[in-house]
């Protein structure tokens, strides 16, 4: 009796840690999606809330596909947050915020160069237009999707920073969360022998050093410093 009680209570225990999990993320996906609806409106899309949530929830299947071990549903979530804690910095915040849920929505590990983003760019353009956001909308979207390709951004374009510097915040945090972020990408690149990762990775290393500044905005400023540190202790690190 007493093992199967204890079986029972470990059962239970179980099913309930299951079911928090499973309402935890039913919750975020609601927010998320009224999220995407108010920026959908904000960019002036025309469709149902239907229509919208259908395209809200085909880039959240992606956002939490098995292979993403940081671009995932939190790195979005992330890059929004900056964007909402900033949106007076720019005049069409409700684009950079599309632009955010698009940037990383076709994220394959194996594609080469800026196939992912260029795949992005064009499925933010099939799901805006069929949602009915303006074309010089969804023209901007896409603009601002390529963007973080290299993260290069014309000085006069605060759209563009805004979302490169939101995409970008991670390289400012604290070194034991900085270090984790680093593991995460190690992870989606597992297929990638140790030798060729060390190579690749310090190419983009340095390609973001080499960048006149990391964060353009000045209220985000403050990160540039322990950015290049983070930066360059994780090249060091990578060096022969």
């Amino acid at each position: 009796m007493t093992v199967g009680w204890t079986w029972r209570r470990g059962y239970l225990s179980a099913a309930r840690t299951a079911a928090a999990a499973a309402y935890g993320r039913l919750g975020r996906v609601t927010e998320l999606i009224e999220r995407w609806r108010a920026a959908m409106r904000g960019a002036g899309a025309t469709a149902d809330d239907r229509t919208l949530d259908r395209a809200g929830g085909e880039l959240l299947t992606r956002w939490w596909e098995p292979h993403r071990h940081y671009h995932t549903v939190r790195h979005l979530t992330a890059v929004l947050d900056v964007v909402d804690g900033y949106a007076t910095q720019v005049g069409r915040p409700d684009l950079v915020r599309l632009a955010a849920w698009c940037h990383d929505a076709v994220y394959d590990p194996r594609a080469g160069g800026d196939a992912n983003e260029r795949n992005s760019a064009a499925l933010a353009g099939t799901l805006l237009g069929r949602s009915g956001v303006p074309a010089a909308g969804v023209a901007e979207v896409r603009r601002l999707v390529l963007l973080t390709a290299g993260h290069a951004v014309a000085a006069d374009d605060r759209e563009g920073a805004l979302l490169c510097d939101a995409d970008l915040a991670i390289l400012a945090a604290p070194p034991q969360a900085y270090d984790a972020y680093a593991a995460a990408i190690r992870r989606e690149y597992a297929h990638v022998p140790e030798p060729d990762y060390r190579a690749g990775r310090a190419r983009v290393l340095a390609s973001l050093l080499a960048l006149p500044a990391l964060f353009r905005l000045p209220p985000l400023a403050a990160g540039e410093a322990p950015a290049r540190a983070n930066l360059t202790r994780e090249l060091a690190a990578l060096l022969p």
